[in-house]
């Protein structure tokens, strides 16, 4: 199959279309509910990862705190003219701001979120 585009000519041949993967319906338990799992696929569970929302926030936070006090022992060092590599203290200092600033988007929109929710009739 040829095309003509004013200008232009493409007389390769297109590639077939791939055939759409079949849709799974959930399976349905005798009591009547789906059997659907938190992954969104029927019958497949979710992997354990052996951490929950609040160790991972905590060890977030942790993190966050160590990425400051790694920017505050460097400005320390470069006043005192320890560091050579002023670099090195820039580059730590932006790290900790900018993962300051996902920080506080991530809680603005967690904010947002509850607020939401405690806007629902109930």
């Amino acid at each position: 199959m040829a095309f003509s585009i004013p200008g232009v000519s493409i007389s390769a041949p297109l590639p077939p279309i791939p055939p759409a993967p079949a849709a799974t319906a959930p399976t349905v338990d005798p009591v009547g509910s789906p059997s659907v799992s938190p992954s969104g696929a029927p019958g497949v569970s979710a992997p354990d990862t052996g951490l929950n929302f609040g160790e991972s926030l905590s060890n977030a936070m942790e993190r966050l705190g160590a990425l400051h006090e790694n920017a505050d022992t460097l400005a320390t060092k470069v006043a005192t003219g320890e560091l050579k590599n002023p670099h090195e203290y820039l580059m730590a200092a932006q790290e900790a701001s900018i993962t300051t600033q996902a920080a506080v988007a991530v809680r603005n929109k967690a904010l947002e979120a509850f607020n939401e929710i405690m806007r629902m009739p109930l």
